[in-house]
């Protein structure tokens, strides 16, 4: 009897869902040439509809307000040209290969498993700002139309579902539509502003936040601070990869202007985004200087209710266009968003649990873990949140440029992106290892640990570590972990997989010794019953016990190895992720007060 049947009939049948390419916008797969069927503007346009999150105006004004214009401005050009530079390479090679930013990292120096890791990381920064633009959307319809919060939070996450339901082929009509009005009341109140009262950029250029305490100018420790909430925005090239892998190919005939598209719907979205950081920091300072509290000058809202008072006259119909504009820009940002979220879940359930019942099922798992963030009051403490997710999201995305940028033109690993569980091997230390380093280097800074001035700069010390990290363990690995095994090529331009039966193009296909056939990337990757005998020594227990072969004996290694060695080893893990949660607790959540900070290490030594 051969393999192949041996699998159960439902081994082979996928749901609905998963089976309706509309609905899955091949989540988890290679996007097939076949389906590259818009057109280069149609594409950049979609990508750059994520760009109207009006996030971008809250940070912009909560770090101005904060650490004074000098240090905010300073830190937007510094960062925004940091993320133009590291978000180039990776919109390229994810245009290139056809792959979503989670197949990219699993090819660039992470592995199979160790992606696992970053996909996480992905979908919390789908979450996290999907909870902040909701709650901003959910502010304008209290203001507007008297909504309470929390009803208003849930009917923004009801709301988004049903328009990302069907993916790009909504979604890109949804952001077309749109586009024209949203760009219309972006301008309009800037130019009435401008126009009627020149004498507020003075003001804005002149304002001294509250925690300066100089005599204004650039001040590093401050600038460090702001920098540090504006790297959060490193991980949004995720969501401009989701929809730039549906570019068409690049062929000699579009060259210049796929390369235009590219730049523009890729990296170019932090240009477009920068200048709306800096329309926030304006508008806060002239928010203030219209008698708005600092505290609630950070809210959109009320910025664009103040600027659209030089539009009008009438009070109410200055609230009524900022309410729109801020339900047109939170819409547009949050499909966005889902939709991104609902990729990266499916990526990391996918590989836990072998299992996969549709992008859909994922949408409305992201959605809800949003919905409880909002309702928990994200929006209160955004700027604590990003300053801590930032040097985990630098430390991931340095690692993958590094990767694309000196290992591969370097030779240290292979020039392509292979992405199918087939040939990679679990872990990959290159990335995984520089990611650990960085991020751990980035937060221990960030807890102070090294003095003053790498707290204030945790995020560049993270992302330096991965950029010279990365190399050096390609280097002293000599590039051996990239692939498992040689890579079968496919000599027809599509297949039939001998598990599902469906036919894919030969980048999604592998040839599986376990079942004797060619198999599909997504059938590969659900296989429980196969355990990688085509890549034995690719797998993690592999892996594992070759590493620890160095430093133990032959009989501690078969001891470990057991069923008593894996729960000790998982239980292990899951203590070290609870000690270093409650250490991120003790130092994050009462550091000013020291007897509220005694009180919690109390309880934490008690538990």
């Amino acid at each position: 009897m051969t393999a192949k049947q041996s699998i159960f009939r439902v081994r082979r049948n996928y749901n609905r869902w998963v089976a309706n390419e509309t609905l899955e916008d091949y989540a988890l797969r290679f996007t097939a040439k076949k389906s590259r069927r818009w057109s280069l503007a149609w594409v950049s346009t979609t990508a750059l509809g994520a760009i109207s999150f009006l996030v971008l105006e809250a940070i912009g004004g909560a770090i101005t307000l904060n650490y004074g214009f000098a240090n905010a401005v300073v830190a937007i050009v510094c960062v925004c040209a940091i993320i133009f530079a590291t978000g180039l390479p990776i919109s390229y090679y994810a245009a290139r290969y056809g792959v979503d930013i989670d197949l990219l990292t699993r090819g660039a120096s992470f592995g199979y498993i160790g992606s696992t890791v970053t996909s996480l990381i992905y979908a919390s920064f789908t979450f996290i700002f999907f909870a902040l633009e909701a709650a901003v959307m959910a502010m304008a319809l209290e203001h507007l139309l008297g909504v309470p919060l929390s009803i208003g939070y849930v009917l923004n996450a009801i709301l988004v579902i049903p328009l990302v339901t069907y993916g790009i082929t909504f979604i890109s009509r949804f952001q077309i539509w749109t586009q024209p009005l949203w760009l219309v009341l972006q301008l309009l109140p800037f130019v009435y502003v401008l126009s009627a009262d020149i004498v507020q950029v003075q003001d804005w250029t002149q304002y001294r936040g509250k925690l300066e305490t100089d005599n204004g100018g650039l001040n590093i420790l401050l600038f460090g601070a702001a920098a540090s909430v504006l790297f959060s925005l490193v991980a949004q090239i995720g969501e401009q990869v989701d929809f730039l892998r549906f570019l068409p190919p690049k062929q000699k005939a579009n060259r210049w202007r796929w390369w235009t598209a590219l730049v523009m719907a890729g990296p170019g979205w932090i240009v477009v985004g920068g200048v709306k950081i800096l329309a926030g920091s304006f508008l806060a300072v002239l928010a203030v200087n219209h008698g708005v509290a600092i505290d609630e000058a950070v809210d959109p809202t009320l910025m664009y209710q103040v600027a659209f008072n030089y539009v009008t006259d009438s009070p109410k119909a200055a609230l009524l266009l900022a309410g729109i504009f801020v339900i047109i820009c939170q819409l547009k940002i949050n499909v966005t968003n889902a939709y991104a979220g609902s990729i990266a879940w499916s990526n990391f359930f996918s590989r836990l649990t072998h299992n996969h019942p549709g992008r859909v099922v994922w949408l409305v798992f992201n959605v809800v873990i949003a919905l409880l963030l909002m309702e928990l009051g994200v929006f209160r403490a955004f700027e604590s949140i990003l300053g801590m997710y930032a040097i985990v999201a630098v430390a991931w995305v340095g690692a993958l440029v590094a990767d694309l940028v000196i290992n591969k033109p370097l030779g240290f690993s292979p020039p392509g992106i292979e992405f199918k569980r087939a040939y990679l091997y679990d872990i990959n230390p290159v990335g995984f290892g520089a990611l650990v380093i960085a991020s751990g280097l980035g937060v221990f800074a960030h807890l102070g640990w090294f003095g003053e001035m790498a707290e204030a700069l945790a995020p560049f010390i993270a992302l330096l570590a991965a950029l010279v990290s990365s190399p050096c363990i390609a280097w002293f690995t000599k590039g051996r972990y990239y692939i498992a095994r040689t890579p079968v090529e496919v000599n027809t331009e599509t297949a039939d997989c001998c598990i599902c039966e469906h036919s894919f193009e030969q980048e999604d296909m592998a040839s599986c010794p376990a079942y004797g056939g060619l198999i599909c990337s997504l059938c590969c990757s659900l296989d429980a019953r196969c355990r990688d005998s085509c890549k034995p020594q690719g797998r993690l227990s592999a892996q594992l016990s070759g590493l620890l072969s160095q430093f133990l004996p032959d009989k501690a290694i078969t001891r470990l190895n057991s069923k008593l060695g894996h729960f000790i080893g998982l239980m292990t893990l899951a203590m070290i992720a609870i000690a270093l949660i409650h250490l991120l607790v003790y130092y994050e959540v009462a550091a000013p007060d020291i007897n509220v900070k005694t009180i919690v290490g109390d309880l934490l030594i008690k538990q």
